[in-house]
């Protein structure tokens, strides 16, 4: 008994990371041949909802966005780093973006904060949109023509004091700022500006800002002053450097040259990892993303000739799901601890292995808990409470429960198989609530998606 239980506390901890991370590694091997997108290629349709609050954007403004897509961590990550370092404007902002590793459309956008955090605030909108141009670049780049047409046919698409509007070809339209050197972008609704109702999937569109005119179609932010990036020598991968290529080459133009981002998109999946090797032990590390479930991952191993360690992260901004674990293991045995949240509910737990025996815990914030202990002779017991006081006890091979009207003997019940495996009571040792919860499911103790209605960690949530 006490020996399942530990097992089962173990996997709820682990399974935090194989839930995680099992999905991006399907994804990407699915992508390894042909079309690398999440199913079939978007329609005309469904590219012009998802490019409408940018289409009507300034030509290298989309470029840069379109690009930046395809790296959604690093635009995320991006617009924190620019968050937590406010003093740095101007000239002092563009050196220190230019030592950054980020992706020269990511720097470029460092220069227009509220397009970066408008898009690390959409992070599912821009994983998608980045997987679309990656997959499907021309199909995009004609989307964006196709609403800006629209746009221009019911008269919300005019040139005026901000920006040039000039239509080149029946079905190229230019859209460039009136002063090189300044830069607005323009606020509008997609639902009303193309004469259409536009409904953008998983996009919260951004407030106007009080400079934009409250009754106009199409309004303007403040302007950016990108003159700057364009006498620096320091930063190639300014405002100047980026284009839409709407002869020939349809696609992003940087330097001149067709621009497709991030080349490791891999079917909507893309990571990257690094290895060392020394004398006295080796070192592991790898990231990843997948922009269909939108969770982001990490995780690090060292060994060496006295034991080794592991770490791991993972976080859906899409649902707020997070964990966090730390494992390890010496000559003296083998511990672990992991942190894990979802729909406002923590879950911790530790365990600890050496040659006395097993000790395991389990808190969660509703107020379910279980403690577990097994000793090398073999003799074991555990505890455990719901989140709805129901209380459970086990030692050596004996189950109790206690309900509310005292403790009683469950063994041979036909209502309980113990610790996590009732198939038929409505709570457990591991149950948040009744139905679903943390590992109550064989399914979600393995760490695979939630197929029911219940909880559990699933990858799709």
């Amino acid at each position: 008994m006490i020996k399942n239980f530990t097992k089962q506390l173990l996997s709820v901890s682990l399974s935090i990371l194989v839930v995680f991370g099992t999905a991006p590694l399907d994804a990407q091997q699915a992508g390894a041949s042909g079309y690398s997108g999440q199913g079939a290629p978007l329609t005309a349709a469904e590219l012009q909802a998802l490019v409408a609050p940018i289409a009507l954007y300034p030509d290298a403004l989309v470029a840069q966005i379109l690009s930046a897509a395809t790296f959604p961590d690093q635009v995320a990550y991006a617009e924190n780093w620019i968050q937590t370092n406010p003093e740095l404007t101007g000239s002092t902002l563009m050196m220190a973006v230019n030592d950054q590793s980020w992706d020269p459309s990511v720097k470029a956008l460092s220069q227009f904060p509220s397009v970066l955090a408008n898009m690390s605030k959409n992070l599912s909108w821009t994983s998608s949109l980045g997987e679309a141009y990656s997959t499907q670049a021309a199909d995009v780049m004609t989307a964006v023509q196709a609403l800006r047409a629209k746009a221009y046919a019911a008269g919300n698409l005019v040139s005026g004091s901000q920006l040039s509007v000039v239509q080149q070809s029946p079905n190229v339209i230019v859209i460039q700022p009136v002063n090189p050197q300044v830069v607005y972008v323009p606020v509008y609704n997609p639902a009303v500006v193309y004469g259409y109702p536009y409904v953008v999937p998983a996009y919260v569109a951004p407030p106007p800002p009080p400079s934009a005119a409250a009754a106009a179609i199409v309004g303007f932010g403040v302007g950016i002053a990108v003159g700057a990036m364009m006498s620096s020598s320091c930063c190639a991968w300014g405002y100047s450097s980026w284009n839409c290529g709407w002869h020939g080459t349809t696609a992003v133009v940087y330097h001149g040259g067709a621009y497709y981002g991030n080349s490791a998109w891999h079917g909507g999946y893309y990571g990257s990892s690094a290895s060392a090797y020394g004398p006295y032990g080796s070192a592991h590390a790898s990231n990843g993303y997948n922009p269909s479930t939108g969770t982001y991952a990490r995780g690090a191993t060292v060994s060496n000739g006295y034991g080794s360690a592991s770490a791991g992260q993972a976080y859906n901004p899409r649902t707020g799901a997070s964990a966090s674990t730390v494992q390890g293991s010496n000559p003296y045995g083998s511990y672990g601890a992991s942190t894990a949240s979802k729909n406002g509910t923590t879950v911790d737990s530790q365990h600890q292995t050496n040659s006395n025996g097993t000790t395991a815990q389990m808190h969660s914030s509703n107020g379910a808990s279980a403690y577990g202990a097994s000793g090398k002779y073999g003799n074991s017991a555990a505890v455990g409470q719901t989140a709805n006081g129901d209380k459970y006890a086990s030692a050596n091979g004996n189950t109790y429960k206690n309900t509310g009207s005292g403790w009683s003997n469950t063994n041979g019940s036909s209502n309980s198989k113990g610790w996590g495996g009732q198939d038929k009571s409505s709570s457990s040792a591991f149950s948040g609530s009744s139905g679903g919860g943390w590992g109550s499911r064989s399914e979600s103790a393995r760490g695979s998606y939630s197929r029911g209605g219940g909880g559990g960690w699933g990858g799709r949530r």
